[in-house]
């Protein structure tokens, strides 16, 4: 996670602006949310799922700030039937768009990762 430092052009002389790269993931984070039919990954250890891909749960993101400029790791699920290259093209404009929006920053690059394909209907389990 880094920041970025840069004066806007209309304050010029007056101050900068610095964005922390966490403050970026959690703007991304947030709009995913804004979404239809992408959820959140679960945690992993050594590449194991520990818990479940959820719907209703963020998704994990990384930021990189250079610059003006943002960088994005997106990892989230996708509900079925949904076409995963749709989904996947949605949201990276979305996200482009929105995190743009609310940093003020260049999204250049958005990698996403699709952990799981979810059905619409949750299965519930129960001890007995």
């Amino acid at each position: 996670m880094t920041t970025m430092t840069a004066a806007a052009p209309e304050t010029e002389g007056r101050g900068g602006l610095t964005v922390a790269g966490g403050a970026v993931e959690r703007i991304a984070a947030r709009a995913i949310t804004e979404l239809d039919g992408v959820g959140g990954a679960a945690s992993r250890v050594l590449g194991i799922a520990v818990g479940g891909e959820d719907l209703d749960q963020g998704a994990k993101v990384s930021a990189r700030v250079t610059g003006t400029t943002a960088t994005l790791d997106v990892w989230l699920s996708v509900k079925y039937p949904l076409s995963v290259r749709a989904t996947t093209e949605t949201a990276r404009k979305h996200l482009i768009h929105r995190v743009g929006e609310l940093s003020g920053l260049d999204v250049t690059l958005v990698d996403i990762t699709v952990t799981a394909l979810r059905s619409a209907e949750t299965e519930t389990r129960r001890v007995r």
